[in-house]
């Protein structure tokens, strides 16, 4: 459990933050660009849940908790060395990736096929799922790219990759399932 009795440490006053490990590392480096965006685009969800009730509600929800996961993954290195923790640190795992290729299929399976790329907006709840959306994106790249230099868990990275495209569709089911889609018209302001 986290108890968390002050807020300010003033460790990272010198640019550094901690890792899960304890490791110092400046707040700049790419792990904490990783995590650091994955904690955005759960920011961004609490944003979304305003507007969300009923199943989408509690899917973001589950989902949210997921980031806080995935960001304490991204947060430790070093996985070879995971059993010299003395516990076993959190990692994402398939069977989440699974979940959300389950929950996509799933919520796609009544949507009609798209003819035209979507706009982002529609409904309000819609808007902020795109708003998720790219934010996701970006933290998936971020992580890719850490990936070039570091070991990063590759559950983690697929997980980010599927919960982009959950978000898209979901931003389809907000908007009358599909049929307030803002779609884009090529060339419309020439």
């Amino acid at each position: 459990m986290v108890v968390l009795s002050k807020i300010y440490t003033k460790t990272g006053d010198s640019g550094e933050t901690a890792l899960g490990n304890g490791a110092r590392v400046p707040k700049h480096s790419p792990r904490v660009a990783a995590y650091g965006t994955v904690d955005e685009t759960n920011a961004t969800i609490g944003l979304a849940r305003l507007h969300a009730t009923g199943d989408m509600d509690q899917a973001l929800a589950r989902i949210s908790n997921d980031l806080f996961d995935l960001g304490a993954d991204l947060c430790r290195p070093d996985m070879a060395r995971d059993h010299e923790a003395g516990y076993v640190p959190l990692r994402m795992l398939e069977s989440q990736v699974l979940r959300l290729e389950a929950e996509i299929d799933a919520m796609n399976a009544n949507l009609t096929p798209l003819r035209s790329f979507i706009l982002p907006g529609g409904s309000a709840l819609s808007a902020h799922l795109h708003l998720c959306r790219t934010i996701c994106r970006r933290a998936e790249r971020l992580a890719v790219e850490l990936a070039t230099i570091e070991p990063v868990n590759p559950a983690a990275v697929k997980y980010l990759n599927r919960l982009s495209d959950w978000f898209f569709v979901a931003g389809r089911i907000a908007n009358n399932d599909g049929k307030d889609d803002v779609l884009w018209v090529p060339g419309l302001t020439r």
